[in-house]
């Protein structure tokens, strides 16, 4: 089986994958042009950020999944791999701790402007009395949107400061509130508005969606009370960044963010966020999987959805299963298969 890994991966695992009889190709620095090249003949493509857009699956000629090394695959055209009869597998939960350790510490961040102290010491400013007061962690209230298994991790280490929790998910309901020891706080629309203005801060861990694109819109932010934490490791296509901006200016609101709108697709380039001279803000390089333990578990996991594979002809967490059955139903076409 021939494997492209077209970001960083962990090296025991590709030694792993030879093992297993695959022959792999390690080329990290891959961008969405130069990879439709670089795709041809592949049978498994493997990808962390790197985006897979329509033209790299039209290209290949014998793939037969991408495996996104991580949760969300919205860097993936699913649609476009379906229609081509190609799998797309992710990794849920493998780096859940370690985006719930960044989103913690971002919320560390905002209550005691740690970025703004070390921009200012780097500077020769002493500015002590600036920075004298902060209101602390214990106590406050902290709504996590998103229930999934980074919003359970978040909760976790939440609790273990003396921090009050709502919780709000589409499928959230009072008993599953209860286990997590956290406050119901609904999931509809409506109720998410209400629970906002409970808070002292609001993380933010939902999948990028049509029908999540956005919902950090002015409602949103008019919703959350002044001086307020918002932390977002999620997706930057959630916020509107225009509202949020305003909402820093008018309402004091602090922010930390791991994700924007628009962020370059590569590993290293020069760009500048119109977030970027927020005051009271902190940010971090959309680094919230890249820890060595997360990325063990994700590598791990890749290796192991191969593995069954060879073994059993069977993809595990394929993402795109009901689009596969539709683009295959006896009503349409049949798809170009791969393999």
């Amino acid at each position: 089986m021939r494997i492209l890994l077209a970001d960083n991966f962990d090296s025991s695992s590709v030694e792993r994958l030879r093992e297993l009889g695959c022959d792999v190709r390690c080329e990290p620095r891959l961008g969405p042009h130069t990879l439709v090249e670089a795709v041809t003949g592949v049978d498994v493509l493997v990808v962390r950020s790197t985006k897979v857009p329509a033209a790299v699956i039209a290209t290949a000629d014998a793939l037969r999944c991408i495996v996104r090394a991580g949760a969300g695959y919205d860097n993936i055209d699913v649609t476009a791999a379906a229609a081509a009869g190609v799998r797309v597998c992710n990794c849920p939960g493998m780096n859940a701790i370690a985006v719930a350790e960044l989103a913690f510490g971002l919320l560390i961040c905002c209550d005691r402007r740690l970025a703004e102290q070390t921009a200012q010491f780097r500077q020769g400013r002493w500015r002590k009395k600036e920075y004298i007061r902060a209101r602390g962690l214990k106590g406050m209230t902290l709504g996590v949107v998103g229930v999934g298994s980074i919003g359970e991790a978040l909760i976790q280490r939440a609790r273990a400061f003396d921090i009050s929790i709502f919780v709000w998910s589409r499928s959230m309901t009072v008993d599953r509130a209860a286990e997590l020891g956290a406050t119901y706080g609904g999931r509809d629309r409506a109720s998410l508005l209400r629970m906002l203005g409970e808070c002292d801060a609001v993380s933010i861990h939902l999948a990028a969606t049509d029908e999540t694109q956005g919902m950090c819109d002015r409602e949103f932010f008019a919703a959350m009370n002044d001086g307020a934490f918002f932390i977002n490791t999620a997706r930057g296509a959630l916020v509107d960044e225009s509202a949020l901006r305003d909402a820093v200016q008018s309402k004091g609101l602090r922010c930390g963010l791991d994700v924007y709108q628009d962020q370059p697709p590569v590993p290293e380039a020069e760009w500048k966020s119109p977030l970027a001279d927020l005051p009271g803000a902190t940010f971090t390089h959309h680094i919230g999987a890249s820890t060595d333990q997360a990325q063990r578990a994700v590598s791990e996991e890749v290796v192991r959805i191969i593995r069954v594979f060879m073994e059993t002809g069977h993809f595990s967490n394929c993402v795109n299963e009901d689009e596969l059955a539709q683009a295959t139903s006896p009503d349409r076409p049949v798809p170009h298969q791969r393999g």
